[in-house]
């Protein structure tokens, strides 16, 4: 293939992902719901759930650690290369050391369990606060995430007397492994697209005898949590975002094609198409692989240092911050914040199972990823200002007539809960507050 002709492939395959992730074509609620699956409830068991790891699974992921054969140096003293060396070779020392037993025991310390949704079991640590008129509440991580990111707010949302709030700030918490990812069953056929998560999840709160309950979500926990309002499920009474599904369909389009900024944006409007169109241009390599690709990723199964760096390397910003992290610095996560859910990964074998999630949803597509996808019921947004954009409030309102709260903070990113859990908590007692009201 001749230069040109390469370099036409590859704009090709970024314009198609775009296209998929920014929406200059996304399909509407109504055809979303004419092609759901049916969602089969043979088996409503609610099984106890708790994980152990093996002595040999430990003693062959530390061998494979200190097996690592690494690349040559990056040629720029920056990261427009990817992951530093220096930084992977920094976690390597961390993790040659980590003790997975501990975030094990924190794991196994929460009320867990599986449970059947049309065909595939389902992991769900559910929480439940002692207040018994506490609000229900579903969370959903996104990738490279896991039920891990949220541990942090469980005791701050289902116990807020502890934690300077009052009675009327509880939650139950019910917080869900993706299809695929951690401890959930890994689907053997395509088909389980944010859509289908959605309406499994409606099951799942039916199941658990949750009449009335709000929803939460980023990554592709926002899509999952925004495909729940679409569909509206009995008791779902609103839903948070943060990182929401708000960039308008001419701003969409206009990034999608490389266009040049509206001369009227507002400077936060401006600041969003400046972060969209870096993560364009820049940060979307790996998804255009998990996209198109994911079953060859072999590496990521059998590379520990192979699995940290694609997992790490997800956005500019969460990249740069597990950088300094690793290089002594105290911010957000920890060292073991992120080898304990790398290892959750590496000891799950979920790595290339959890890329397909990406390629399913390409090819079965609802909407893009940012896609305004219209949805009526109440919302409420909490914009970070290290998340992937930043979404103004402009383009929040516009995108959900019923905005119920919208707040910019100061500090957090893409995964807030893990980073930020006080914030993040603070956000979900605004955010639901006027809800509450309603129960």
């Amino acid at each position: 293939m001749d230069k040109c002709r390469k370099t036409e492939t590859i704009n090709e395959d970024r314009r198609r992902l775009l296209c998929a992730a920014m929406g200059v074509a996304g399909a509407g609620a109504a055809n979303l719901l004419a092609s759901k699956p049916a969602v089969a409830q043979a088996d409503s068991t609610i099984r106890p759930f708790s994980f152990k790891a093996s002595d040999e699974q430990i003693a062959d992921l530390r061998g494979r650690i200190g097996a690592t054969k690494w690349p040559d140096k990056e040629q720029v003293p920056d990261t427009t290369q990817g992951v530093q060396l220096v930084t992977m070779q920094q976690l390597l020392q961390h993790w040659a050391n980590h003790d997975w037993r501990k975030i094990e025991a924190r794991l196994n310390a929460r009320p867990n369990f599986i449970t059947e949704i049309d065909g595939l079991d389902i992991h769900f640590i559910h929480a439940r606060s002692k207040h018994e008129k506490a609000l229900p509440m579903i969370v959903t991580h996104g990738w490279p995430g896991s039920v891990i990111e949220q541990l942090k707010i469980i005791d701050l949302l289902t116990d807020p007397t502890a934690h300077g709030a009052t009675v009327a700030d509880a939650f139950h918490l019910v917080i869900p492994s993706l299809p695929g990812y951690g401890f959930s069953g890994k689907p053997t056929a395509p088909g389980w697209n944010p859509p289908r998560i959605a309406m499994a999840w409606a099951v799942l709160m039916q199941r658990l005898g949750y009449t009335q309950y709000v929803a939460q979500g980023g990554d592709w926990g926002n899509a999952v949590t925004e495909n729940m309002a679409l569909q509206q499920p009995p008791g779902l009474l609103g839903i948070h975002t943060n990182m929401p599904a708000a960039v308008p369909a001419d701003i969409s389009k206009a990034l999608a094609l490389g266009a040049t900024p509206p001369y009227e944006l507002t400077p936060d409007e401006r600041n969003a198409w400046n972060q969209l169109d870096f993560f364009n241009k820049n940060g979307l390599g790996y998804a255009i692989e998990m996209n198109n690709r994911p079953q060859t990723l072999y590496a990521l199964a059998d590379s520990p240092i192979g699995l940290a760096a694609w997992m790490i390397d997800h956005d500019d910003r969460s990249q740069k911050l597990i950088a300094r992290v690793f290089n002594g610095e105290t911010e957000g996560l920890s060292k073991d914040d992120i080898l304990d859910n790398v290892t959750l990964y590496w000891l799950t074998n979920t790595a290339v199972s959890s890329a397909r999630l990406y390629w399913d949803n390409a090819h079965h597509p609802t909407g893009g990823f940012f896609d305004v996808r219209g949805i009526t019921i109440p919302v409420a947004v909490s914009a970070f200002p290290d998340e992937i954009y930043t979404a103004p409030r402009s383009w929040a309102e516009r995108a959900y007539p019923k905005l119920i709260h919208y707040n910019k903070l100061e500090k957090g990113g893409h995964f807030a809960a893990w980073e930020q859990p006080e914030l993040f908590t603070a956000e979900m007692r605004a955010a639901f507050k006027s809800l509450r009201k309603s129960t």
